[in-house]
């Protein structure tokens, strides 16, 4: 689960066989930001409309327990996706030259069509989220700290105070009560994570 940067698909940066999601809040962000400096497009809300229409229903099959969106709805979502995406290329036509800088909603466009199957990995898999939201709310307080105060404190202590907070986040996001867990951690029994389940 990552942003689109490129370092991610650098070679050596995963293992082979890692599974890529492009945290559908920024792409919703980015195109939001077409939709404004393309008022007159259509490509920007289509696709809007069925990106935030494809988490609506991951969340719907999580509550329902599926282990995917239902293909039907997918499947008409996914379309709706792929048509603004061939609408906004045609009307965002590559600039020429090999070194010439691309426009934002061209990037954006490529990126959708490119690494499609990364956009929407969610889709078919409801264990693996749509957004970094979690993952990232989880670092929030310690960056506010940093803006606030200027700084963190001393390496060594930041360590530890971020290894507390970590196995913390994991236990909650497991469903665990966190005192608990804590107690049995103090008292020598600690909680750990089950292995990731490998596809």
């Amino acid at each position: 689960m990552h942003d689109y940067y490129t370092v991610y698909y650098a070679k050596g940066a995963f293992r082979t066989g890692v599974r890529h999601q492009l945290c559908v809040a920024h792409l919703i962000r980015h195109l939001t930001d077409a939709a404004e400096c393309h008022p007159q497009a259509h490509w920007p809300a289509q696709a809007l409309r069925a990106l935030r229409g494809l988490v609506h229903a991951y969340h719907q099959a999580c509550e329902a327990g599926l282990p995917a969106i239902p293909a039907r709805t997918r499947r008409r979502l996914l379309t709706e996706l792929r048509q603004a995406v061939a609408v906004g290329l045609a009307q965002n036509p590559r600039r020429p030259g090999p070194r010439t800088k691309q426009t934002p909603a061209r990037n954006l466009l490529e990126c959708l069509r490119d690494r499609h199957d990364d956009v929407v990995a969610f889709c078919f898999d409801t264990r693996i989220p749509p957004t970094n939201n979690p993952a990232e709310s989880s670092l929030r307080p310690h960056k506010t700290q940093q803006k606030i105060s200027g700084r963190l404190q001393s390496e060594k202590v930041t360590r530890h105070r971020l290894r507390i907070r970590s196995y913390i986040a994991t236990a909650a996001k497991h469903g665990l009560n966190v005192m608990r867990v804590l107690r049995d951690a103090i008292t020598g029994t600690p909680w750990m994570p089950p292995e990731p389940m490998r596809t």
